[in-house]
């Protein structure tokens, strides 16, 4: 059974008492005079004294869940750590070099794992092994070789494939998340979290973060709403029976893949995810000619620089005025 810290009063000010089994094992003095400044000085000495000395790469791993628990990524590595905890986790950090990230790339490919999974479960190694040298609990983090990715796919929708994609899905659910991933350009989990306290119909505006949440949240942005999303939002309104915009079974759902892999499915069109929806979206803003500014606004770019690198190709301008100087008249 570990170790149980409590914060108590002690003559006047404020000790950290150890409990193994109900019994308690030490008690220790804080420094601290008053209750904000005792909670940070407790948290400090529970931090140092719950570090692993000298820990493996599967100890660090398991800090590291504790320490996001409650966060999405703790349970992404649930998964992820069912395929690098066996391989690494025995190991001590300065003992992976690049030949174990190259055997363990080729295991996992023979596998059958695609070369995008290999690289996020090698990257989640990473960040945790750069996490433990910013905790002190490690002085350096070894160097992570990944494979190579393939060049990404650039599938997006046309105008007619949407129609058809929305027209195949039979659940309303489905059809209102797609609607809405089109419309806000947002990633998935921003619309399956969205709740309707943030839906502005007086403002026609979709406040996609949540205020209240203290951690960060990756590329939310706050919206006007379409007319096309209004007209659907404002029937999900009328039978809504809980506090989450896309519901089903009387609350949030985890995931939209499968619903609109059935509904492409229907339709007849390939290639289709929430992902496709959000990249389709960004192009035909980028193919009218919006400033790249202004998309990057909507996706929750903190750097245009990242919108450009992947859309600006698309704008009907784009390096026209660069082209025009090279014209030239040819001598006959």
């Amino acid at each position: 059974m570990p170790v149980k810290y409590k914060l108590q009063r002690l003559r006047g000010g404020w000790c950290i008492c150890a409990h193994d089994g109900g019994k308690r094992i030490s008690r220790r003095q804080l420094d601290a005079r008053d209750a904000a400044a005792a909670a940070v000085e407790f948290a400090e000495i529970v931090s140092d004294a719950r570090r692993p000395i000298d820990p493996t790469v599967g100890e660090i791993w398991a800090a590291y869940r504790q320490d996001r628990a409650g966060r999405r990524i703790a349970e992404n590595m649930e998964w992820s750590g069912r395929a690098i905890l066996p391989a690494f986790g025995a190991m001590k950090p300065g003992a992976v070099g690049p030949a174990d990230c190259r055997a363990y790339a080729k295991a996992r490919a023979l596998a059958g794992r695609k070369p995008g999974t290999i690289c996020t479960e090698l990257g989640q190694l990473r960040m945790v092994l750069t996490w433990a040298v910013k905790s002190r609990i490690i002085a350096t983090a070894p160097h992570i070789e990944r494979p190579q990715l393939p060049p990404p796919r650039e599938r997006h929708l046309s105008r007619a494939e949407a129609e058809k994609v929305i027209a195949g899905a039979i659940a309303p659910h489905v059809r209102l998340f797609i609607i809405l991933a089109l419309s806000t350009a947002a990633r998935a989990t921003a619309l399956l979290e969205l709740t309707w306290d943030r839906v502005d119909f007086a403002r026609g505006l979709i406040v996609l973060g949540d205020p209240d949440r203290t951690r960060r949240q990756k590329g939310r942005a706050t919206v006007p709403m379409t007319q096309t999303a209004r007209a659907a939002l404002s029937a999900a309104r009328e039978s809504s029976v809980s506090d989450f915009v896309i519901e089903h079974g009387g609350g949030a759902i985890k995931s939209a893949k499968k619903g609109v892999h059935e509904a492409a499915r229907r339709a007849g069109v390939k290639g289709v995810t929430p992902h496709v929806l959000r990249h389709t979206a960004a192009c035909w803003m980028a193919q009218d000619g919006v400033r790249m500014e202004e998309i990057a606004a909507y996706l929750g770019h903190s750097d245009s620089s990242i919108t450009e690198r992947v859309y600006a190709k698309l704008a009907p301008g784009h390096l026209r005025g660069a082209a025009a100087s090279l014209e030239m008249k040819i001598i006959k």
